[in-house]
Parts: structure tokens; C-alpha cells; sequence
């Protein structure tokens, strides 16, 4: 069974997961809680937004991603700032998930809290662009609007990954003319993850999500904890 993406190309970028019971935007680096494949990286993140009077303001955050030889997983939201400022990318929350318990924590490091649930069911081991299709694609609707192309495989920090890009047009401004806004996803079957996201609507914004500094080692179990000193949101004590 052949794998292609479904790519739905949309005006923005949701670059945090919706934690609560794991709801996740297919546009971004979704790590997989799949047991035995341990490593850490970083994603690096770099949006440049189209300003209302034509200008271009390019934004640029880094946030640390891993995930254990038990399938748990680490994931940041770190803030956008633009590209030449030296301010450091504040950390704005922590994802940890366990696959074993199916325990969802969120950490919030500016008030040293987190908040815990059990999710119903464990989150899928493919990102939520990836389908199981023919090699016809036959399984997949068509859509007259929609074109997607076979990028073949390139190789993304020494790991083979293969891309498909979906380009879909649709209306544009009072002109009628029309715009073409395209996403492409680079995923490596060795990490299962995507390694590369590129969303370009030239209306508003660029986004380009790549990961690198990729390790294979087992990452420090404390990356997968609740640090010390945090308290149960809404607790008293």
C-alpha cells in the first residue's frame, strides 16, 4: 500500500497542537508517540507575514521536540519574534504525552503549573496529513481545484524523507484573480514524522517548519517529566 499525503492548504498556521484531547493541525511537526524509535531535535520555524501596507515581517522561533524508546513524547510552543531581534524565544508551554497511560500534560513554565487528563483514545502514529492510499489515489475524493504532485524523496539531515506538494486555487481579490496557495510535507518513514512543512498562501504568509540537529540517543527521562516544583493548576498548595 503506496502512502501520499492529503495536504488541506489553509490562509494560516496554527503553530501550537490543541492539546486538549490532542487535536492536532495537520500544518504542523506532529511527533508520533510510536514506541522503539527514540530521538531529540529541534524545530526550527520561520514565518514571514505580508503587512497591510505591503511590507514583509519575517518571524523566526526554534522549540525542542523528542520522544522515548516507550513512545512518550515532548513538544514546546516557544514565541515568534522577528528574525534580527536577539530577545530570547520565551517558552510558552510543554506537551508531554504518555502512550502507556494515555496521559496528557500540559506545563505552563511562567507560572511553574501543569494540568494532567486521560484522553479517550491514543493519538494516531502518522501526522494527521498522512492517508494510506492506492497508488492511483483512487481513495482520495477528487477535487477539481486541487493538484498534488509526487516530490520523490530527498535526503533532510541524512535521513531520506518524500514530499508531496498540494497546490489548490482559489479565488483572489475584486480582480478575479486567481491564487494559487501551496503546502508541501517532507515525512521520513525512518522517524515517522515529517521533517519539513511549507505553507505558501502569497496573500498573507509564508511558513516553513523544518527540524534538525536531529539525535538518535535515548533522550534524558527528565524530558518526559513534570519538573520539580510545579504545582497541580488551580491548586492551593
Amino acid at each position: 500500500m503506496a502512502r501520499r499525503f492529503f495536504l488541506t492548504a489553509v490562509s494560516s498556521l496554527i503553530l501550537t497542537i490543541t492539546f486538549s484531547g490532542l487535536s492536532l493541525s495537520a500544518q504542523d511537526i506532529f511527533v508520533t508517540p510510536v514506541p522503539g524509535i527514540p530521538f531529540s531535535a529541534v524545530v526550527n520555524v520561520e514565518r514571514s507575514r505580508i503587512q497591510s501596507d505591503g511590507s514583509v515581517l519575517v518571524l523566526t522561533t526554534v522549540r525542542d521536540i523528542g520522544r522515548d524508546s516507550l513512545g512518550r513524547i515532548h513538544n514546546e510552543a516557544r514565541m515568534l519574534l522577528p528574525k534580527a531581534s536577539n530577545q530570547d524565544r520565551q517558552l510558552l508551554s510543554v506537551h508531554l504525552y504518555d502512550p502507556q497511560t494515555r496521559t496528557s500534560t500540559i506545563l505552563n513554565p511562567q507560572e511553574h503549573t501543569f494540568r494532567t487528563r486521560i484522553v479517550n483514545r491514543p493519538p494516531s502514529v502518522v501526522p494527521p496529513a498522512l492517508l494510506n492510499a492506492t497508488p492511483s489515489g483512487t481513495s482520495l475524493p477528487a477535487n477539481e481545484f486541487t493538484k498534488e504532485e509526487d516530490l520523490g524523496v530527498r535526503d533532510i539531515e541524512g535521513l531520506p524523507a518524500h514530499g508531496i506538494r498540494e497546490s489548490q486555487t482559489i479565488a483572489g481579490d475584486a480582480s478575479g484573480k486567481e491564487v494559487v496557495v501551496t503546502d508541501e510535507y517532507w515525512y521520513s518513514d525512518d522517524l515517522r514524522i515529517n521533517l519539513m512543512i511549507e505553507h505558501t498562501d502569497p496573500r498573507k504568509d509564508t511558513v516553513m517548519m523544518k527540524v534538525s540537529q536531529i539525535s538518535r540517543t535515548e533522550p534524558d527521562p527528565a524530558f518526559f517529566s513534570i519538573p520539580e516544583g510545579y504545582k497541580r493548576a488551580g491548586s492551593k498548595k
